[in-house]
C-alpha cells in the first residue's frame, strides 16, 4: 500500500492517524516514546516494552500505541501497580494474560490472529529458582507461534531426572536450556540431543561466582556445541529460539512431498 492510499485510509476513517504513521515509517510515537510497530514484519519476533524505568502511564501508553497497530502488547519485567495501569487505559475487550512469576504481560486486541508455526520448542530448567527467566523465554517463544513444551526441575545433582526426559528432549526442534549455580546443565543437555541448544544462565547463585556470572562463564566455555544468552536474558532466548523455529516451519511448509 503506498502512502496516499495510507492517507485516503486516514481520511475515510478506515485506520488512525498512529496506524498511518506505522505504516509509512515502521513506527509510532508517543509521549512516552516511539514504539517499533515493525519489527515482527522485519526480524520475526514480537517487539516488547520493557517496563523497568518507565511510570505506569508511559507503561499504559506504549501498551496503547502497539495494540492499535499490531494488534498485541508484550510487556516484560512489569510490576502489579503498572499491570492495573494497563488494564485500566486498554479496550475492555482486549485479553490480558499477566503472566505474574515471569513478570510479563500479554495483550491481545479483539480479533487478534495469534501467529502459528508448526515447530517445538523445548523449555527446560535445573530448578524452581529458574522460572523467573525460564517463564519470560517460554513466553516470548509463545508469542512468535511455535508449540512450547517445559521439562523442569532436571539439574544435574541428580542425572537420572535429565536422562528420564530424553525422549522428549529429542522430540523437539529447539531447546531452552535455563541453569543458575554453576551452568552445567546446558552442557549436558547439548551432549545428549541433536537439535539447536540455547544457555539461559539464571542469576540464582551466590558467593564467589554467583548472580550467574559463573553460569555464563561456564556456558560460554562449554565444550558441547551451544549458543548462551546473557544473565536472565528471557526475552532473548525466547526470541533466538522462536526465529529458529520459523526457519524449521518455513522450511517443513516449503518441502515438497515425494512423488
Amino acid at each position: 500500500m503506498g502512502p496516499r492510499e495510507i492517507l485516503e485510509d486516514v481520511s475515510e476513517g478506515n485506520i488512525t492517524v498512529e496506524e498511518a504513521e506505522a505504516r509509512l515509517t515502521g513506527y509510532v510515537t508517543t509521549d512516552a516514546g516511539r514504539f517499533d510497530a515493525a519489527r515482527e514484519h522485519r526480524r520475526g519476533i514480537p517487539e516488547a516494552i520493557f517496563a523497568p524505568g518507565k511510570t505506569p502511564a508511559e507503561i499504559a501508553a506504549l501498551a496503547e500505541a502497539a495494540l492499535g497497530t499490531t494488534g498485541r502488547a508484550i510487556v516484560t519485567r512489569i510490576d502489579e501497580t503498572a499491570v492495573a495501569a494497563v488494564r485500566e487505559a486498554v479496550d475492555a475487550d482486549a485479553d490480558l494474560a499477566h503472566h505474574e512469576r515471569s513478570r510479563v504481560l500479554v495483550v491481545h486486541a479483539e480479533g487478534f490472529e495469534a501467529p502459528s508455526l508448526d515447530a517445538r520448542v523445548g523449555l527446560v530448567t535445573g530448578g524452581t529458582a529458574d522460572a523467573e527467566p525460564a517463564g519470560e523465554a517460554a513466553v516470548i517463544a509463545s508469542e512468535t507461534g511455535a508449540a512450547v513444551e517445559r521439562i523442569e526441575d532436571v539439574g544435574v545433582a541428580n542425572l537420572t531426572r535429565i536422562v528420564d526426559q530424553l525422549p522428549t528432549l529429542r522430540d523437539q526442534d529447539v531447546l531452552i536450556v535455563a541453569a543458575g549455580r554453576e551452568g552445567a546443565l546446558p552442557t549436558v543437555v547439548a551432549g545428549l540431543v541433536d537439535v539447536p541448544v540455547i544457555g539461559l544462565p539464571v542469576s540464582s547463585g551466590y558467593g564467589h561466582g554467583g548472580d550467574g556470572e559463573a553460569a555464563l562463564v561456564g556456558l560460554l566455555q562449554s565444550c558441547t556445541v551451544l549458543s548462551v544468552v546473557n544473565v536472565d536474558a528471557g526475552f532473548v532466548a525466547g526470541a533466538q529460539a522462536g526465529l529458529i523455529a520459523r526457519a524449521i516451519s518455513g522450511a517443513r511448509v516449503d518441502r515438497v512431498p515425494e512423488s
